[in-house]
């Protein structure tokens, strides 16, 4: 199987976690697994938009981007994800589909990656993700004062 699925509840209600994957100044609090930061957060969300960050540790630098396929306030997000290779070159183009789903004042995520070259591929992007998506969560409770 080479497509990724993670499934999160978040104590923020849908709007402010919507708000949170679209608006680059949140973007850049959360995005990226821990002990990195954000250098770099643009977006222009529109669907044809691009998006494109930079995330480093101190030793290394990562560039990615993509394309806004879908975008339902506060509903779905659909983006393309590829790596920006140092030789100036674009990786491999993944499609990440996000849902918001409202249960009772908190937000059920659904994430869905798809699709890898390989294996392997995928399971890096499962144990950045989490870790990211570790971020996330402390980060939501922040903006929501929960």
């Amino acid at each position: 199987m080479t497509d990724l699925t993670i499934t999160r509840l978040l104590d923020a209600p849908r709007e402010l976690v919507f708000r949170v994957w679209t608006d680059p100044d949140h973007l850049a609090q959360w995005w990226g697994p821990a002990g990195f930061t954000s250098r770099s957060c643009t977006v222009n969300l529109t669907e044809g938009g691009k998006w494109r960050t930079c995330i480093s540790d101190g030793e290394t630098v990562l560039w990615m981007s993509g394309v806004y396929h879908e975008i339902v306030p506060p509903e779905r997000l659909v983006f393309s994800f590829a790596w920006e290779e140092p030789e100036g070159f674009r990786g491999h183009d993944t499609l990440v589909t996000v849902d918001f789903f409202d249960l009772d004042g908190k937000t059920e995520m659904s994430f869905h990656q798809a699709v890898f070259e390989t294996v392997a591929e995928r399971d890096s992007h499962v144990e950045g993700w989490q870790s990211c998506f570790g971020r996330l969560t402390e980060h939501v409770a922040d903006a929501s004062g929960r």
